[in-house]
């Protein structure tokens, strides 16, 4: 069994990525399994930028197949903003609640229907240079707009100000296997499960 390392600290994404390749032959490992682990900086100008130098860094680290990936809120009345500053919108990296607030402080006299925006997704595969395996990316995104307060505790980033049109509802009221149909990372995910045995040998058929 082919062991993937999943390249991220926050627990959110790590669920996801497990939930949406539990069917593959993969034996998925935190990066906490590590122990200790390079932190890369993410300086690239682009979400593929940062990926692929995470994936590549704690590949060539760990000697482990591994995912990483980078995402955004983008927000048009913003110009794109947070986009790939998104984790550290307010100042802080990863907090999630910080990052809520001053985005809806930011939107405050914006008017609903200026207010839409879209999650942005993308996933690296890296071996280590010893597998001779050439990065992967792949790109997806989820339309929406900014709600005016947070709604649901589900999910977690900017989950629980994401308005999904189609459904009425913000992620954060949405559990983690639905939203998946519908949301940047999950469709993410579901072409990383059908191109991933064309990819690597998992004894399955591509």
């Amino acid at each position: 069994m082919i062991e993937l390392l999943v390249a991220t600290t926050n627990r959110g994404k790590f669920a996801e990525v497990e939930s949406s390749l539990k069917y593959l032959p993969l034996k998925i490992l935190p990066l906490q399994s590590l122990g200790n682990f390079p932190v890369a900086i993410e300086d690239g100008a682009t979400y593929e930028e940062n990926a692929i130098k995470k994936a590549r860094i704690l590949a060539e680290y760990s000697g482990y197949l591994t995912l990483a990936d980078d995402s955004g809120l983008e927000v048009d009345a913003l110009n794109g903003a947070p986009g790939i500053y998104s984790a550290r919108y307010s100042g802080e990296e990863g907090n999630d609640q910080k990052n809520n607030d001053k985005l809806l402080a930011v939107l405050e006299h914006v008017p609903d229907e200026k207010r839409s925006a879209r999650f942005v997704c993308v996933l690296a595969l890296c071996g280590p240079n010893s597998s001779g395996m050439k990065g992967w990316t792949v790109r997806e995104s989820c339309e929406g707009r900014i709600a005016f307060a947070l709604k649901g505790s589900s999910g977690f980033g900017y989950d629980p100000i994401f308005f999904y049109p189609p459904w009425g509802m913000t992620f954060g009221e949405i559990d983690r296997e639905t939203k998946a149909r519908v949301s940047h990372r999950g469709k993410a995910l579901k072409k990383l499960a059908q191109v991933l045995p064309s990819i690597i040998d998992l004894g399955t058929k591509p």
